[in-house]
């Protein structure tokens, strides 16, 4: 996996201002910083980079190039235990909330990083299928497909009014709860919505959905 090293910073996290068509869970916009630089894949992970880990391929839509899809939270956890266990001087994860919007927003604090066609597969442009990683104009940051392609499971627990009692510093969201998050918008989504930075999508940690995937962070260790 190709991996793009996200500097620590601070950025206006939720409902981007003059965006109207916020949830109220993306309330209130509130200020986080990341005080640590992590990496970041490049791509969501792909099929064939789940199936050189695992020996396995969930996906619904089968191609080696197209985003792993099929997988749970749960899943995706496993997944990066297997590559920690390879002990390459790095500790793999899934990005916290806060990380996945800092870097998805790349210093813009629009809902959009740019033309929708441009940079993201979502309903208009889909053809009702995902589509091989990498093909649309990445973000500042350089990371593709932060909109559109699949939903990323990222690491917090989901709670509806979080954002107002937020930390400030390195949030991992609330400590328990039912429901895990996915950000960032699928092939299948329309645009009022969900193809936005700021949008938030919930699913129980052992659900399995054709249009939610993953990708994953790290961090180099001493």
């Amino acid at each position: 996996m190709d991996f793009v090293s996200i500097p620590a910073g601070s950025f206006m996290m939720g409902c981007s201002a003059g965006d109207d068509e916020c949830f109220p869970d993306e309330k209130p916009l509130h200020q986080v910083t990341i005080t640590r630089p992590f990496e970041l894949g490049k791509f969501q992970v792909t099929q064939a980079e789940y199936e050189a880990v695992t020996a396995t391929n969930p996906s619904y839509t089968r191609g080696p190039t197209l985003p792993v899809e099929g997988v749970s939270w749960e899943d995706a956890q496993k997944f990066c235990e297997v590559l920690n266990s390879k002990k390459d001087r790095y500790h793999y994860r899934l990005p916290s909330e806060a990380e996945w919007e800092y870097a998805a927003r790349a210093g813009d604090n629009s809902c959009r990083y740019g033309s929708l066609v441009d940079i993201s597969w979502f309903h208009d442009n889909s053809d009702g299928a995902s589509h091989p990683v990498g093909q649309k104009k990445p973000n500042r940051f350089g990371l593709y497909d932060t909109l559109g392609n699949v939903w990323e499971w990222v690491q917090d627990w989901y709670g509806m009014t979080y954002y107002s009692q937020s930390a400030e510093f390195d949030p991992r969201g609330p400590a328990y709860g039912e429901f895990r998050v996915s950000r960032g918008g699928s092939w299948r989504g329309v645009v009022k919505g969900h193809a936005r930075v700021s949008s938030r999508y919930i699913l129980k940690p052992k659900v399995r959905s054709i249009v939610v995937g993953f990708r994953c962070a790290r961090e180099r260790l001493p």
